[in-house]
């Protein structure tokens, strides 16, 4: 058998478990309550939280870099605004409100409040970049919409949880979409999702050591072993793997269909607060979590950003 069918052969295969990749991606994703109630336990503040999950991550992801992709810490410094953005106005931003909710609401809610951050997106693009807000838009605002008020209990006057939590969880949701357009402004200077994604936990970790306590933290995880084997898991379960899988995955299918399958996430996160939290939706709650995915799903199968990578 000749190299080139060898080659032809191997990119068949990884193209049929991209879309495993993709979908195991999205469900590590949904850890997150796991870890966060793991830390609180500790004792930990949510920016100390959010410092070691970033503090971590940067550490792992700059190793595999240098490993496997060295021209990923390649920056001009006058590029260096888009990274604050995607780094501090979202990625720290965002971690704090989601940790925040997921400490007072279910993980479920959690997670379908975060992912009202493609309506926000749709939003934000429309003024930033003159998208046009169409029909098939609008739609999606109104089922994102719709899901959320279901999800909360809001509807009828009987909602589940403290309006300000709803606020928080959505604020989560807003913090996330400025990744997006941050990392659109990335990508357009040239940029690959690898010195994105880089650069990224380089600011946050250095934005949220502003809020936290490194010294005090760095030492309680040396010298707490549970501590710090939770935090390594939290980098690596929730963080660094769900990278390497989703990005490697998105070079052998298109974003859209990407982007439809790590919808998974809200429904990972609702199994695993069921499994360890004994957090049971309401009927309302699971439809209001379907019809935000399927808002999402809508908006997926008509556009997408061929490259584009999520991030947590």
């Amino acid at each position: 058998m000749s190299n080139g069918a060898e080659h032809t052969q191997a990119a068949g295969a990884i193209e049929k478990v991209a879309p495993l990749f993709v979908l195991l991606a999205a469900t590590l994703w949904g850890t997150m309550g796991i870890f966060v109630h793991g830390l609180d336990e500790a004792g930990l503040q949510t920016m100390d939280k959010v410092f070691l999950r970033s503090l971590v991550a940067v550490a792992m992801i700059a190793a595999y870099m240098l490993a496997f992709d060295r021209s990923a810490f390649k920056v001009r410094p006058r590029d260096l605004w888009c990274f604050f953005g995607t780094g501090i106005c979202s990625m720290v931003f965002f971690n704090f409100c989601y940790f925040q909710t997921i400490m007072h609401v279910s993980m479920s809610l959690a997670a379908v409040l975060l992912y009202t951050a493609p309506a926000f997106v749709l939003v934000m693009s429309h003024f930033l970049f003159s998208e046009s807000l169409t029909g098939r838009k609008i739609l999606v605002l109104a089922i994102v919409f719709v899901g959320c008020v279901l999800a909360t209990g809001a509807l009828g006057g009987d909602l589940s949880v403290a309006p300000q939590w709803v606020l928080v969880g959505l604020g989560a949701g807003f913090g996330y979409a400025l990744y997006s357009i941050f990392g659109r402004f990335a990508l357009d200077k040239g940029y690959s999702s690898a010195t994105i994604t880089l650069y990224t936990f380089v600011f946050a970790t250095a934005g949220s050591a502003l809020g936290a306590h490194p010294v005090q933290d760095v030492a309680l995880v040396a010298s707490d072993g549970g501590l710090f084997l939770l935090i390594l898991a939290l980098g690596l379960v929730n963080t660094v793997l769900p990278y390497i899988l989703y990005n490697n995955g998105l070079k052998h299918m298109d974003t859209g269909k990407a982007a439809i399958l790590a919808t998974i996430e809200p429904v990972a996160a609702t199994l695993f607060g069921i499994a360890f939290f004994g957090e049971v939706p309401s009927l309302a709650g699971v439809i209001g979590m379907a019809m935000v995915i399927g808002g999402i799903v809508l908006q997926s199968l008509s556009e997408g950003r061929d490259g584009e990578a999520i991030n947590r």
